[in-house]
C-alpha cells in the first residue's frame, strides 16, 4: 500500500514524484512503458516558453511564468541542461504587428514584463540569418531551451533516490475503489491512498475510470526535423506570429547545439501514431524558411513526432475528480515550461486535505552523465566515453536499449545517428546484463513510429 500512485512517467508525472519525494509519504510511479519520457515528453520542442504562451485568466497562463521562473534553480540541482538565450517572435506584415500586440498584452497581463520591441535592424543584427522581409519582432530574454527527455530522467532519478518506486512496463487496465484504489495494471494490482493521474493521452480514459467525464483529450501531433550542429545558424528561439493553431513552425537551437524545426499541428480523430510524412515535413522546411534563410535540409539527421495531449476546453484540466484523486489532464503546450509549478500546484491541493511532514534527509541534488571524464571513446560523433554508458548502465533505472543509453549520453545521436557506435552499445549493454548481444533492442516502446527515411527529407529541392 503507497500513501499516492501517480500514474504516467512523463515529464508531469515525474515532476509530482519529485515534488512529493522531499515529503515522509510513500510514492509509487507507474509507467506502461519500459523507460520514462517516451510519449511527448521524448518528443517536443523543447522550449522553456515566456509567460505570454498561457492566456491571462487561464491556469496555463498561471502555471506557465511560474514554471519559467524556476528552471534556473531547477538545473542547478538536477544538471539536466538548460540555457535561457531568449526568444525573438517576428512579423512580416501589418497585420503580424497587430497580432504580436495581442501577444505583448497578454503577457503584460500575466506579469512578464521583459518583453521589448524589436526594429527590422535590430532583428537582423541579433539574428543575421533571419529572412531580410521581417518588419518586427518581439524579443523576451526569459526564453530558453531544455532537453525534455534529459529533464525527466533528472526529475526520476533524483526522486527515486529520495524514496520514490517506480514501476516500468506496468500498464494500467482498470481502477477502483475499495477503502483505498485498487489500480489493475499489466503486472499486478497496486493499491494507493491516493491516486494522481498524469497520464498524457490516457489521462482522459483513466479519469473517465475515477468516474468524471469533464476531461475529454483532443490529440495533436506535430513534427520536427533535427539538422546538424553545423546547421545551427541562429543565436535564439525564432518563432513566427501565433495562429490559432499554434505557435507555428520555429527554429531553434537545441542545448547540445543542433538545430530543430517544427512542429506542424495535425488534429488526430483516431489512434494516434507518432509517425512522419514527407508532405507534412516538406511543409515544415517551406514554413521555417519564411524565418531563416540559410539552413541545408541535407544536413537533416532524423524526423520525429510527437502527441499533445489537448483538452477540449483548451486549458490544463487540474482538480480533484474524486475525494483523494487528482486528476492532470490537457498537459500540451506550454506544459514541458508548466511542470514545475504544476507540480506544486498539486502538493497545493493534497495539502488542503493532507498534513505534509517534509522529510530531513531529502536531497534535492542529482549528478549529469556528462560530469565524469570520458575514458575510451563508443561515440565518435558526439564524443561520448564507454564510461559514461557504464554509469548509465549503474543507475536507478535498468536500461535495456540502445535509445535509452542515447536518452542519458548521447552516444548515437551524432551525425552517422548511431551507424558507427550502435554495434558497440549493444555489445555493452549484452556485457552488463550477460545476454546474448542479438537480444539488445533499439528501442521497446508499445507503438514503434514509422518515419520518412532521412535520405527523402535530404533530396527536397527547398
Amino acid at each position: 500500500m503507497y500513501d499516492f500512485v501517480i500514474v504516467g512517467g512523463g515529464v508531469v508525472g515525474c515532476c509530482i514524484s519529485r515534488a512529493l519525494s522531499r515529503y515522509d509519504v510513500t510514492v509509487a510511479l507507474v509507467e506502461k512503458e519500459a523507460d520514462v519520457s517516451l510519449g511527448a515528453s521524448k518528443a517536443n520542442s523543447g522550449i522553456v516558453h515566456g509567460g505570454y504562451a498561457g492566456k491571462a485568466g487561464s491556469l496555463k497562463g498561471e502555471l506557465c511564468i511560474k514554471g519559467n521562473n524556476s528552471f534556473e534553480s531547477l538545473n542547478k540541482e538536477l544538471q539536466f541542461g538548460y540555457k535561457k538565450i531568449g526568444g525573438l517572435i517576428i512579423g512580416f506584415s501589418q497585420e503580424d504587428r497587430t497580432n504580436l500586440m495581442i501577444q505583448y498584452e497578454n503577457a503584460l497581463k500575466i506579469g512578464q514584463t521583459d518583453f521589448k520591441w524589436l526594429t527590422r535592424d535590430e532583428i537582423l543584427e541579433l539574428e543575421p540569418h533571419i529572412n531580410p522581409n521581417v518588419l518586427c519582432a518581439l524579443f523576451s530574454p526569459s526564453i530558453g531551451i531544455t532537453s525534455p527527455y534529459e529533464m525527466t530522467i533528472a526529475l526520476i532519478e533524483n526522486a527515486i533516490e529520495n524514496g520514490v518506486t517506480l514501476l516500468l512496463e506496468h500498464e494500467v487496465t482498470d481502477i477502483s475503489l475499495e477503502e483505498c484504489y485498487h489500480i489493475e495494471t499489466s503486472k499486478g494490482m497496486i493499491k494507493g491512498k491516493w491516486l494522481i493521474n498524469a497520464a498524457g493521452l490516457d489521462s482522459g480514459k483513466i479519469n473517465r475510470w475515477l468516474g468524471n467525464n469533464e476531461l475529454t483529450i483532443h490529440p495533436r501531433r506535430g513534427q520536427y526535423i533535427l539538422l546538424g550542429k553545423d546547421q545551427n545558424v541562429v543565436n535564439h528561439v525564432i518563432f513566427q506570429t501565433p495562429t490559432e493553431k499554434g505557435k507555428g513552425i520555429l527554429v531553434t537551437p537545441t542545448v547540445h547545439g543542433n538545430l530543430m524545426i517544427g512542429p506542424d499541428a495535425e488534429d488526430l480523430l483516431e489512434d494516434p501514431k507518432t509517425e512522419t510524412s514527407i508532405t507534412r515535413l516538406e511543409s515544415i522546411v517551406k514554413q521555417a524558411k519564411n524565418s531563416v534563410t540559410s539552413f541545408d535540409v541535407k544536413r537533416a539527421l532524423t524526423t520525429f513526432s510527437g502527441i499533445r495531449a489537448m483538452s477540449s476546453n483548451q486549458d490544463f484540466f487540474i482538480k480533484y475528480v474524486d475525494d483523494f484523486a487528482i486528476t492532470v489532464g490537457g498537459i500540451d503546450s506550454p506544459g514541458l515550461t508548466s511542470s514545475p509549478a504544476i507540480a506544486e500546484y498539486v502538493v497545493d491541493l493534497i495539502k488542503e486535505k493532507c498534513q505534509l511532514t517534509v522529510k530531513k534527509d531529502f536531497n534535492p541534488y542529482r549528478k549529469s552523465y556528462f560530469e565524469m571524464e570520458n575514458d575510451t571513446l563508443v561515440c565518435q560523433c558526439e564524443i561520448q566515453g564507454k564510461n559514461r554508458i557504464l554509469k548509465a548502465l549503474n543507475g536507478p533505472i535498468k536500461l535495456t536499449t540502445t535509445d535509452a543509453i542515447k536518452r542519458r549520453v548521447r552516444a548515437g545521436m551524432g551525425n552517422c545517428q548511431g551507424l558507427r557506435c550502435q554495434p558497440l552499445i549493444k555489445e555493452i549493454i549484452s556485457d552488463y546484463h550477460h545476454i546474448e548481444k542479438n537480444a539488445v533492442e533499439v528501442r521497446t516502446e508499445t507503438d514503434k513510429p514509422s518515419r520518412v527515411s532521412i535520405e527523402e527529407i535530404r533530396l527536397l529541392s527547398i
